[in-house]
């Protein structure tokens, strides 16, 4: 066995959507924000990224695609998700003590070509409204 196969066997290659959470976090850190928590699951879902962006709390949806041939990366969220979304993020600021803050949500948008070195980035701030009625957000 070479250096090459034993290594790839003991660290398997990060899926497309874990290198792109990954690039997502590098590059919201780049743009000033503070990272709180990644891949946060409740049982009412998963949040990819949560952050803090001067005085608002932020929680952040990555959407990675090697191409947009199905589609853009953010088509992808659909009611559904931004339901479930707005849960999660209650429950976090609940949880947290965090409910008098401001929170909003927002986007990245990955796409990175299989063989291309970096990928694509498209940052959508404020990327939907909480869905459902008697919400804390401002």
């Amino acid at each position: 066995m070479g250096l090459r196969s034993w290594l790839a066997e003991r660290f398997p290659p990060k899926s497309l959507g874990r290198r792109g959470e990954d690039v997502a976090a590098k590059f919201l850190k780049r743009n000033g924000y503070r990272i709180l928590a990644r891949g946060h699951n409740s049982r009412l879902g998963e949040l990819d990224i949560i952050a803090v962006d001067g005085r608002t709390i932020v929680f952040v949806e990555v959407k990675t695609r090697s191409s947009t041939d199905a589609g853009h990366p953010a088509d992808a969220i659909d009611p559904t998700k931004e339901r479930r979304m707005t849960q999660a993020a209650l429950a976090y600021l609940k949880s947290h003590g965090l409910l008098q803050h401001a929170a909003r949500f927002d986007v990245v948008a990955i796409t990175w070509p299989e063989n291309a070195r970096r990928p694509t980035i498209e940052h959508y701030k404020n990327a939907f409204s909480p869905i459902g009625t008697g919400q804390m957000f401002s």
